[in-house]
């Protein structure tokens, strides 16, 4: 195959950049983030992005950024090849009206190899000569990183299953030469965020990208730019969530999604959720997310406006939900303006050796805190099961001197090994003893509200001010709202809903109630609340009722009926 001056670097020593995409091109699955889709799948994106055989396919353009075992290529080029031969202008060589139809990437050097050979002879069993199917295949193929590649821009349709690879296991060579030409590369964003960068930037006015990859980048932290390049250019045409679906010929463990973009003005967004892997039925629901089924979208597509908007997460559930979230985030300020703090508990990097029973840990009294942890909150009260969590702080910031401590010294060094092997050890070596995040001795003796990271519902535990959280923890205080009272407000169906809103999903149905999302609940200034709702708030709270929370709750907001059943009440 044609185009191995991809990774055949001129002067080795001189290029580490090469140097690491050669190592990439030799590496197993699991390192190239390779995940293989079931035909039924990429028959259905195919028809999402408009690339069906009843069109003119050999004068449109498609990219297929990452082809693999060539699960989306070979039946791109069926399609094409029967568009083509259906033609009523189709005549001559196909070597040459179809040269531009295809451009497709593929970094691992045996797979291009495999693939290549497939696409030669799948063209021959279409009766396409093997000296034009030897052409088309050379011409079509590209070996090398998707990234980095020399390519061309004008591109109808982009279909395809980006890789899914951790920052970490690519080289920082690399990350570093992303990090230059994209400025989607933000934070610890995955391989496929940058794909999708390069994908619709070489889109035509019009054209359609269809990918499923995983669904994380709608609403973390690292997708804030790729959604904003969206919002700024793009229209969010169908979204497809395909969680617990058997999309691919193995399980995996990401949250896959289809999405459909496209290059042109902003409207509104079909949606459907987990639909049945079956040829028929996904052929229907392609119909239906096109509107060709009528005027209505259909039983099993909703439609939504305002989905995408700037760098926000993007909002993919029911319109009443957003609408009562828009509604909220004009009228009230969020948690924090209001008053509250919102935290994470302590992140170790080594529980083993800096946690304990508090009583078992031989260190001088003021080395160590009392430790709250999620089991000891599973009841809705705190219920210590007496941990502990060693505190190699000093109180103005820095690591106490051991010296000055020997029972701490004599403690860390007998786990030194363990501690520091750490990464965060490694990068200072001196510091080989701190806990990856700072402790502050206070906070343990703060009243808190406790809320497990991973949960159905929001489950809010009040702390007294006796324990320090541990990191799968996010605590809140605050100076100004009764801490009985904002319990009230969380255990109510307000918390649920704007962390639903916000938060990616887990595995059957489970919210994170990190703090990025609690972040975003609103909340009225406590000065502003009636003195007979703080009342009903806290007593609310107190007895752990959570339908007098949401009672209260309702006249806190001002929520009309609609709103209520918005929220999850019963409008009463």
């Amino acid at each position: 195959m044609a185009r191995l001056d991809l990774l055949q670097p001129s002067f080795p020593s001189l290029c580490p950049v090469t140097a690491a995409i050669a190592e990439l091109a030799h590496a197993g699955v699991e390192e190239r983030g390779a995940i293989f889709t079931r035909r039924e799948v990429v028959d259905f994106i195919l028809d999402l992005v408009g690339y069906t055989a009843d069109r003119p396919l050999h004068r449109l353009k498609l990219l297929e950024p990452s082809f693999g075992e060539g699960d989306f290529l070979l039946p791109a080029i069926e399609r094409l090849v029967d568009a083509w031969a259906n033609s009523p202008k189709s005549s001559g060589d196909p070597s040459v009206e179809l040269l531009d139809s295809i451009r497709a990437v593929e970094l691992h050097r045996a797979t291009f190899e495999r693939t290549g050979s497939k696409v030669v002879k799948f063209l021959e069993d279409k009766g396409i000569g093997k000296s034009p199917a030897r052409a088309l295949a050379d011409r079509w193929l590209i070996n090398g990183d998707f990234l980095l590649v020399p390519l061309d821009t004008g591109f109808s349709v982009v279909a395809g299953n980006p890789p899914y690879v951790r920052q970490e296991l690519i080289p920082d060579v690399l990350m570093t030469e992303y990090r230059a030409r994209y400025s989607t590369v933000y934070d610890r964003a995955d391989l496929y965020i940058p794909f999708i960068e390069r994908s619709l930037r070489s889109l035509v006015q019009g054209g359609q990208l269809g990918f499923i990859c995983a669904d994380r980048w709608m609403k973390n932290r690292y997708g804030g730019p790729l959604r904003k390049l969206v919002s700024d250019g793009f229209h969010l045409k169908v979204f497809v969530d395909m969680v617990n679906t058997p999309a691919f010929h193995t399980d995996v463990i990401a949250y896959p999604a289809i999405t459909v973009i496209s290059r042109e003005k902003a409207s509104t967004t079909r949606i459907a959720h987990q639909p049945a892997i079956e040829k028929q039925s996904l052929s229907t629901l392609a119909r239906e997310l096109l509107g060709l089924l009528g005027s209505g979208a259909g039983e099993a597509v909703r439609e939504l406006a305002g989905v995408v908007a700037g760098a926000e997460p993007w909002i993919l559930d029911s319109a009443d939900q957003l609408r009562l979230v828009r509604r909220l985030e004009d009228s009230f300020p969020t948690v924090e303006e209001a008053g509250c703090k919102v935290g994470i508990g302590v992140a170790t990097g080594a529980d083993k050796a800096f946690i304990g029973g508090f009583d078992e840990l031989d260190v001088e009294p003021d080395r160590k805190l009392p430790l709250a942890m999620t089991r000891d909150i599973l009841d809705g009260v705190v219920k210590w099961r007496g941990r502990g969590v060693i505190n190699p702080f000093a109180d103005d910031g820095g690591l106490v001197d051991l010296d000055n401590y020997p029972r701490l010294k004599r403690y860390l060094e007998a786990r030194k090994v363990e501690i520091a092997g750490r990464h965060v050890a490694q990068k200072a070596p001196l510091n080989w003893y701190r806990t990856i995040d700072r402790i502050y001795p206070a906070l343990a003796q703060t009243p808190k509200l406790l809320i497990p990271d991973i949960k159905g519902e929001a489950h809010v535990v009040y702390e007294g001010g006796q324990l320090y959280p541990h990191h799968n923890l996010y605590y809140l205080t605050s100076d100004t709202w009764d801490l009985k009272a904002l319990q009230a407000v969380l255990l109510s169906g307000i918390a649920r809903l704007f962390v639903s809103i916000y938060s990616t999903k887990m595995r059957g149905g489970y919210l994170r109630f990190q703090a990025q999302y609690l972040r975003r609940i609103r909340l009225p200034h406590w000065d502003k609340v009636p003195s007979n709702l703080k009342r009903d708030l806290i007593e609310a709270a107190e007895r752990g009722d959570v339908a007098a929370c949401n009672l209260a709750v309702f006249s806190l907001y001002g929520l009309t009926k609609d709103e209520r059943v918005a929220l999850g009440g019963n409008g009463e």
